[in-house]
């Protein structure tokens, strides 16, 4: 009973989720709709939604609404009054009084890249049950799915990255060190690719921490303040292959296309194309996986 409670929680919390990520930045938005796509009161309705995100749909809606706004300041050149009238704010004042709130930067501060800031990710709560059954039980039907492999050579370059001090996978990762480095770093617009959880290697672990981290990586110059805590390293030359796994139907299934892809991993022998794996010189790095694309995972290699 308790368990079938849980689900419908989790449900109807997601059912929210849905409907902020379909309606947030609409005119169309109201949060009578998104308690009707609850179908619970709205105290309950409220209640529910803040202990399974952490925030009531009020904070949530705003956070959702000026993160919109921070990245229209780093990809377009639309002035703060027009981004703020697009994220739903009245004022340039309301919403530059907002952003420096939840992001400790005002706009300007961010548009000229003066500091990194932790966007706001909206992770769906039926992913993190999906996360804790995996660990759980294994799904034994195994399918063989096809990986596309795709090198990218990478310049001398920085890395910047967020260690933990035991963390074993994302789920660990995230129950220690919290959730926001994933839109702190991917607010860094100089990145090579959006921020993911990395193996780090042996020569940047450092001692009483695990090799699992969070991070990005970016040009050599790049110049950014960050929070406490956040390191970076200089990394050599080298090549990334990145596997890419088939899309899938079902979101649940983000759990296994990761795993497919590792597996892929495991059996590719990079020497038949001219390459040799080299997880000394850099991190690999998972992206995680989304239903129309498949999981993303990159590992590093030096030419034969």
């Amino acid at each position: 009973m308790q368990q079938e409670r849980e689900k419908e929680k989790t449900a109807a919390v997601q059912r929210m989720q849905d409907y902020i990520n379909q309606y947030g930045e609409s005119e169309n938005f109201d949060f009578d709709g998104l308690y009707a796509s609850a179908g619970y009161s709205r105290r309950h309705a409220d209640r529910i939604f803040k202990d399974l995100t952490g925030k009531t749909p009020q904070e949530y809606v705003t956070a959702v609404r000026l993160s919109m706004g921070a990245e229209k300041l780093t990809g377009t050149t639309d002035s703060v009054l027009e981004i703020a009238l697009d994220s739903c704010f009245q004022s340039h004042e309301g919403f530059s009084r907002a952003f420096k709130h939840l992001f400790r930067a005002s706009p300007r501060e961010y548009r000229r890249g003066e500091r990194a800031i932790p966007l706001f990710i909206q992770y769906p709560v039926s992913h993190y049950h999906v996360l804790l059954n995996h660990k759980e039980e294994m799904r034994m039907d195994k399918n063989v799915n096809v990986c596309m492999v795709t090198p990218k050579d990478r310049p001398k370059r920085k890395l910047i990255y967020l260690p933990s001090k035991k963390a074993e996978e994302y789920l660990s990762y995230c129950e220690e060190m919290g959730c926001e480095w994933e839109g702190l770093l991917n607010s860094i617009s100089e990145k090579f690719d959006s921020a993911a959880l990395i193996e780090l290697p042996d020569f940047l672990v450092k001692s009483g921490f695990s090799k699992i981290a969070a991070g990005v990586e970016v040009p050599l110059d790049c110049q950014c303040s960050l929070p406490e805590g956040y390191e970076s390293a200089e990394l050599c030359e080298c090549t990334m292959l990145y596997f890419q796994s088939e899309p899938y139907e079902n979101e649940a299934d983000f759990c296994q296309a990761i795993e497919d892809t590792y597996s892929a991993i495991e059996k590719y022998q990079p020497q038949r194309y001219g390459y040799d794996f080299a997880y000394d010189l850099a991190p690999s790095f998972n992206f995680g996986a989304e239903a129309d694309t498949g999981a993303k995972i990159a590992v590093p290699a030096i030419k034969k």
